[in-house]
């Protein structure tokens, strides 16, 4: 593996590592949420009432996505990065 391959492979690993740290930092939810349930009480009467708030949350799908763009492209520049050999070396 040459310098440029290392490189790469580095990147790929650091941007899947990120990516799986933010999501933890957001929950570890399974799947990505724009909208989330909360419970409202009325301190008055007792009643509750269940409201939606706009809210992103990062959830493993996303997570798995990034992770998947990652690994192609650095699977294609791995293999474009390599060291290629003069035919009279292989023989």
């Amino acid at each position: 593996m040459n310098r440029k391959q290392k490189v790469v492979m580095f990147g790929a690993l650091s941007v899947i590592i990120i990516s799986l740290i933010i999501w933890l930092a957001y929950g570890g939810e399974i799947f990505t949420k724009t909208q989330v349930l909360i419970e409202k009480k009325d301190p008055l009467f007792g009643w509750s009432e269940k409201e939606w708030i706009n809210k992103f949350v990062w959830g493993l799908d996303l997570s798995l996505v990034i992770s998947g763009i990652a690994v192609a492209v650095s699977s294609i520049l791995f293999f474009v990065f390599r060291t290629k050999r003069k035919s009279s070396e292989l023989s």
